[in-house]
């Protein structure tokens, strides 16, 4: 698995964890809904570290807590 998979995977099951849609963690974030959309698109491969950042502040957790998740143990090499 990719990072960028795997941070979208994350904030999916944090959303679920807390019965929320994207739509609205993009409000709690102050974050466009396309934006949240656009980033759980498994074709979409850029991710922004400021996005990530507002979600979590949505989320009220910080950048340490999300990328404590073992999730983030498994990830692939990128560089080929």
């Amino acid at each position: 698995m990719y990072v960028k998979d795997a941070v979208a995977k994350h904030f999916d099951e944090l959303c679920r964890e807390r019965g929320i849609c994207y739509n609205e963690l993009a409000n709690i974030s102050g974050v466009p809904p396309t934006t949240v959309y656009c980033m759980m698109k498994p074709e979409r491969r850029k991710l922004h570290i400021d996005v990530i950042k507002k979600l979590c502040d949505g989320l009220e957790i910080s950048l340490a807590e999300f990328f404590s998740a073992k999730i983030f143990e498994e990830l692939e090499q990128e560089i080929r």
